[in-house]
């Protein structure tokens, strides 16, 4: 299970790289900070392929939720904030997950996160978002993958590639 454990550490932290990433690459690249080495990295091409069809997969969710006025709401109230925003992303946080840990609540604050950094480069604080992305990995570590783990010990993160695959719809509910 170790081994495995560690498989869905690189997984879950390596997609929300890439989320973040995914989301900042219509901004001018002079304004977005390098991420790397603040995740671990992938190590097979297997584990690559897993990270950048989950990474498909939320820019699919992110299409559903671009204009569900509630989320966009909590990620521009985490950006106005004055000085560090760890308080007002964990309450976004647990507000995604207060009806219990899903799949699609994992794949709803990688969107958040990666949403949230190209608002702080909007705002000409790139330097945040590496903060935010040790922030979402942080929580991933602290609150999701013990979850993954338990209930998916078999399969982990490869689980969430067919989960998403059905309804995604159901994400837009789950803010509102």
């Amino acid at each position: 299970i170790f081994v495995f454990v560690c498989t869905d550490e690189r997984i879950g932290e390596a997609l929300i790289k890439e989320v973040i990433e995914e989301e900042l690459r219509e901004m001018p690249s002079e304004d977005v900070p390098p991420l790397t080495p603040l995740t671990n990295q992938v190590q097979s091409a297997q584990e690559q392929k897993v990270v950048l069809e989950l990474a498909k997969m939320i820019r699919i969710i992110g299409e559903n939720l671009k204009d569900h006025k509630p989320l966009r709401d909590a990620i521009d109230g985490i950006q106005r904030a004055p000085g560090s925003n760890w308080a007002l992303y964990i309450q976004v946080a647990n507000k995604v997950f207060e009806q219990g840990i899903t799949w699609e609540r994992i794949a709803l604050l990688f969107y958040v996160a990666g949403q949230l950094a190209v608002k702080l480069v909007e705002a000409r604080l790139p330097q945040s978002v590496r903060e935010v992305m040790q922030w979402t990995v942080d929580f991933f570590r602290n609150n999701l993958l013990g979850w993954i783990r338990d209930s998916y010990s078999n399969w982990g993160m490869t689980t969430l590639v067919g989960f998403l695959g059905y309804g995604l719809g159901f994400l837009v509910s789950l803010y509102g």
